[in-house]
C-alpha cells in the first residue's frame, strides 16, 4: 500500500487514503503508551504529521510503515470517506486556481 493522504482527526485517529482508493481509519491510541509515541499525546504534535508515501512520521522521531497501517486499517464510515473526497476536490480546485 502507498499512502496518498493522511489526515489527523480527533481522538488520535488518522484518516488514511491509499493510492489504490481504499479509505480507512487508523487508531493511534494503542501506540501512545510507547516511549517513541509519547509526544503524540499532545494533539498539536500528533497533527504535525508527514506523509512519506510508504510511511508516516512525526518530528519526535515516531513513524509507522504503510504495511502496519494497512494491517490495522478499519473501514471508514461512508460519510467520512465522502468528506475526504470533497476535501480532495476542493483542494484540487484551489491548486488549479493558483496557476490559471
Amino acid at each position: 500500500m502507498r499512502i496518498a493522504e493522511v489526515i489527523p482527526l480527533s481522538e488520535h485517529v488518522l484518516l488514511v487514503a491509499s493510492d489504490e482508493g481504499a479509505t480507512g481509519l487508523f487508531d493511534m491510541k494503542p501506540y501512545l503508551e510507547g516511549e517513541v509515541f509519547a509526544a503524540l499525546q499532545d494533539f498539536d504534535e500528533f497533527s504535525a504529521i508527514h506523509n512519506g508515501g510508504y510511511f508516516i512520521e512525526w518530528a519526535c522521531g515516531a513513524d509507522l510503515s504503510a504495511d502496519t497501517i494497512e494491517a490495522h486499517l478499519m473501514p471508514a464510515p461512508p460519510e467520512i470517506a465522502q468528506q475526504l473526497s470533497q476535501f480532495r476536490q476542493f483542494r484540487g480546485r484551489q491548486f488549479r486556481g493558483q496557476f490559471t
